[in-house]
């Protein structure tokens, strides 16, 4: 559902770009601004814990999340477009360290799309090659699964006859 996505902020030569995480942009429960969710309404769309929400801040995987006046977090928009992008790399099967590494360049600034980039195609590089080996796998287990079918085929034709 995510993908990360640059898009111009404006138009012309001195165009900004900015990293998105959404492809294509997703229907939140809330408009902007008025997106402050609670740590249980996150759990509930993105099927976390709060203990994994909590930890991923602790580790710097999460940018600082807004608290609300008692201390109660209070994520945006902005925020679980990021974990829905986190999910992805999560099913890459992207090291934790790398996905925190990623998560720091991203804090540093357009300074590091090179690294970001060598980051991600690391990572598409690893998936493609899990793809493959998944892809053998299947081959072997409908040869299999053939192979047992023709079996059964043959064991009923000569029960009837």
């Amino acid at each position: 559902m995510t993908v990360m996505q640059t898009t111009a902020a404006t138009s012309g030569p001195n165009a900004t770009r900015t990293d998105i995480c959404s492809a294509p942009p997703r229907r939140h429960p809330r408009p902007d601004g008025q997106d402050r969710y609670t740590i249980s309404e996150v759990v509930a769309f993105t099927g976390l814990t709060a203990h994994t929400l909590r930890w991923y801040e602790r580790i710097g995987l999460m940018s600082h999340i807004d608290r609300s006046h008692t201390g109660q977090r209070r994520y945006t928009n902005r925020d679980l477009d990021w974990l829905d992008f986190v999910g992805k790399l999560r099913m890459t099967g992207m090291p934790v360290a790398d996905m925190v590494r990623y998560a720091e360049l991203v804090r540093e600034g357009e300074s590091t799309y090179a690294q970001r980039q060598e980051l991600l195609a690391a990572t598409r590089r690893d998936v493609l090659t899990r793809i493959a080996e998944l892809q053998d796998t299947l081959a072997v287990l409908d040869r299999k699964i053939s192979f047992y079918a023709d079996a059964d085929r043959v064991r009923e034709a000569e029960r009837t006859r």
